[in-house]
């Protein structure tokens, strides 16, 4: 089973690459922010115990990002794999990740961080902010607050991969044709 993080800052192009992977490799493409997004839109259970983490200004605890990972996966129990978008945001979660992994009788195989400059991440979303009429994405302070949580908080789940050799660096500039080629060539290396 490959089972793929998707990894990168925001505006690197992951949901763009997970798309183009999911066709080649029939994998399976779970993004917690989707998953989230559809437990509200239905406002489910789910998405109600969530809404009191939100309403104290509290982040939803882990365990529930799992029930959600854990349901999801269950649609798919023929799967050959998984790309995570979105998840682990933290090392912590990279650690439950790993476990909870392990309970499902697989492991991460690999996390592919798309590399792109501050400047290019700044430039690609503020782009797709006009054209979507996103405010939020318009902002460039916004943006580089975006970066910079990113910087801090997540990017050491990278390094923690990286301690057991799963962790593959992709220059995420490009065309997407040639950032699909590099990671390609680092997944058919792997998956060989």
């Amino acid at each position: 089973m490959l089972n793929l993080i998707l990894f990168g800052p925001p505006g690197s192009g992951k949901g763009t690459q997970a798309a183009k992977l999911v066709e080649k490799y029939n994998l399976v493409h779970i993004s917690t922010g989707d998953l989230f997004r559809r437990e509200k839109k239905s406002n489910s259970p789910i998405w109600q115990e969530v809404q009191r983490y939100i309403d104290k200004g509290e982040l939803a605890p882990d365990s529930i990002t799992f029930r959600l990972l854990k349901a999801e996966m269950d649609k798919t129990p023929d799967a050959v794999g998984y790309i995570l978008d979105g998840f682990p945001r933290n090392v912590n979660q990279a650690e439950s990740l790993d476990v909870f992994f392990k309970k499902e009788g697989t492991e991460v195989s690999l996390l592919i961080e798309l590399i792109v400059a501050d400047k290019e991440v700044i430039k690609r979303i503020t782009s797709r902010g006009k054209i979507e009429g996103r405010k939020d994405d318009q902002d460039p302070e916004t943006v580089q607050n975006r970066i910079n949580i990113y910087k801090n908080q997540t990017s050491p789940v990278a390094d923690h991969y990286d301690k057991v050799n799963k962790t593959k660096r992709i220059d995420g500039i490009g065309t997407i044709e040639e950032i699909f080629e590099r990671i390609c060539g680092v997944l058919d290396a792997v998956t060989v």
